[in-house]
Formats: structure tokens, sequence, C-alpha cells
């Protein structure tokens, strides 16, 4: 393998891939970038055998091979490479870069040591664009699980219906759910369960403006815009029925300044016990009393003034469950809606225009 490159080309393709390699494995060649030259470029690939990266950089291919070498290292050395092309060439298992008057050799592994990466026809797939799917990706992959009792949790569902798109994410304490309205695709509908590790690659990788081709092979998903490709491992099962868990019956609602209510939270959250983080919010017309009692550390009370005429009720949380939820609010106010006070309160974003976005939060026991 022999090929010139510019610094800030080969810089670029090894950041892309290299945030797909494990920091810590037992198997040797995870810890490489495969590199494979063909006339028309080169293509960078990491994986960590459940999300692999691969991506295309313009070089100057004298002659096509393949080689796997260490990912960090050449990341490393690149970044403080003068700006001057690069000659790229292996010598058996040797990968050597020559750059002004800088000369390293690496040590690799075969190319036939690396993990095949998935087979996906994106000729089959669907189109979406980048700022619908980045959108639905940061207002709900937060609220996955990272327990392991439920690997199912672990994963954001994503639902794709004609003209219409959604994910959503739980843990069992809170959820979020959000969905935007797409072009009739005519395709058929499809469910996947995706890693959130994934969907942080599709977010790092694809820009707002870029259209995407995702497609399904088996039990491997692929996305894919120009020259950079992300295929990922779905998680296996069923989702659980999330919207029978969505109250219809929440028959109180209190509109709030988000900027208030986070703020307000955020010092209460300061008193709040290290264990349950619970904080009391007492909603009475026109203002909402915020309390945190911890007998070991002492206590805590704010009011902020609302938008409220239903009857007194008082309802505990985990503000920091709470405060996760109001950053990722679309919107200046928010409804807060609730029933009881052992009942799921739901936020969603207030105003004439507002996006089809739910938050749930379930309440914990206030104990007297």
């Amino acid at each position: 393998m022999n090929f010139t490159i510019t610094r800030q080309n080969l810089h670029k393709g090894l950041a892309a891939v290299s945030a797909s390699i494990p920091s810590k494995t037992t198997l040797p060649v995870l810890s490489n970038i495969l590199f494979d030259a063909s006339d028309d470029g080169v293509w960078m690939s990491g994986t960590d055998l459940d999300v692999a990266v691969r991506v295309k950089v313009p070089a100057d291919v004298k002659e096509p091979g393949s080689l796997t070498a260490p990912g960090k290292k050449l990341q490393e050395i690149t970044r403080e490479l003068p700006d001057q092309p690069v000659e790229v060439t292996t010598r058996g298992d040797q990968i050597e870069l020559r750059c002004g008057r800088s000369h390293f050799k690496l040590n690799g592994l075969p190319a036939d040591e690396f993990p095949t990466l998935a087979e996906v026809d994106f000729s089959e797939g669907v189109t979406v664009t980048g700022k619908d799917l980045n959108r639905l990706i940061h207002h709900t992959s937060f609220a996955v699980s990272t327990e392991e009792s439920r690997p199912i949790l672990n994963g954001v569902l994503w639902e794709l219906r004609d003209g219409e798109m959604k994910m959503v994410a739980t843990n069992g304490h809170r959820l979020a759910r959000m969905g935007v309205a797409v072009g009739s695709t005519g395709t058929p509908s499809a469910d996947f369960i995706v890693p959130p590790a994934a969907l942080t690659q599709v977010q790092r990788l694809f820009n707002d403006d870029d259209e995407l081709s995702v497609a399904r092979s088996g039990n491997h998903l692929g996305f894919r815009a120009d020259t950079t490709e992300i295929f990922t491992r779905l998680i296996e099962g069923q989702y659980p029925n999330y919207d029978q868990v969505i109250p219809r019956d929440n028959d109180k609602v209190a509109v709030i300044e988000k900027k208030s209510l986070e703020s307000a939270v955020r010092r209460m959250a300061v008193v709040a016990s290290d264990q349950t983080h619970r904080i009391r919010l007492k909603f009475e017309p026109g203002r909402v009393h915020l309390n945190v009692l911890t007998p070991d550390l002492g206590e805590g009370h704010d009011e902020l003034e609302v938008q409220y005429d239903g009857e007194e009720l008082e309802i505990g949380f985990n503000a920091n469950y709470l405060l996760e939820v109001l950053r990722h609010i679309p919107s200046e106010e928010v409804n807060f809606a609730f029933k009881a006070p052992e009942r799921a309160a739901t936020i969603e974003p207030a105003g004439e225009d507002a996006e089809d976005y739910l938050c749930l939060v379930m309440p914990l026991r206030l104990l007297d």
C-alpha cells in the first residue's frame, strides 16, 4: 500500500473513525483502524463489534492495499504533524508515515484479522434528513436506561411510519417521546431499537443538511451520507408498550416559565438527599412552592409564580430527572400536567406552535 494524502484529510478521517475504537479490549485488532486503499481514495474503518464507522477520504493512491494500524497513536501523531502532504506506505505488517522531516513506523496487524463489517444494501433503505434525525436523538436519547437488568430499555425505540417518525426512550422512571413529520416515503413501517452509542456517532458525524440513507440488513442498521457510513447491531426484542403508561387524564395543568423552574430546581437540588434527590412541589392557584428537607443537611424553600388555577396539590420528584427533562424541552414555557401525588406527571412544550414532544416523570412518594 502506498498513498499520499493531505494532513487535514488524514486527520479528519482518523478523528471520524477513532471514536468507535474501544478504550479497553482483549482483542488487539479492535484498537486498530483498517486502511483500505483503492484507486479512488482510502477507506478507514473502526469498530468495537457493536458500532462500526467507515469513512472514505481522498488520496493519491500509487499502490492499492490494506492493513490495520493503531488508531489512537496514528491520530495523536497526525495531530502534531506539519501542514504538508503525508506519504503513507506499508512494509509487511508495518505502516510508515513521512511528512516533511518527520518519519514514523508503527506495527500493525493483517487486514484479514479485522472484523467483517455488516453488508447493508442502501438502495432499499429510506431517506431522512440529518436535521430531523439529530433533533429526535438529542431530545430523547438522554432518557435511556443504563441498568443491565432490562437490556431492551438500553436502546432508543425508533418508529418509522409513512409521513412520520418518532423516537422514544425510557428507564422506567422517566420517558421522552418526540415525533416529526417527514415526507411520504411509501416505504413499509419499521421499528428499530438502536443503541445510544450508535446514535451518538450519528449526531457526531452527520450534519443537519445531510441527506441520510438508512437501511436494515438482518440485525444490523446502516446509516450513510456521502462518504461516511455507520453500522450498528440492533437490540433484539419487543419494546414495552410506552403508550399505555402516558396518562391521558392529567387534568391539573400549570404553565411555567422554563428557565425559572430550572433555576429553582437546581437550587433545591443542592440541599436534596444524595440518595433520593427528592424535592417537593406544592401547587396552589398562581404559584408553586418548592421545598426540600434533608435531616442531616438542612432545608430549602423557593417559590415561583405560575399560571395555575386548579386545586392545591403536593407532589415529589427526583430533582435530577426534572432537570434533565427541562434541559431538553424546546420552548420558553412548559405545560406541567398531573392528576394525583402518586400518578405520573407529563411535561410538554407550551405555546401555539409547540412541537410533538412529551416527557413523563414518575413521582416519588412523599414521606411525612
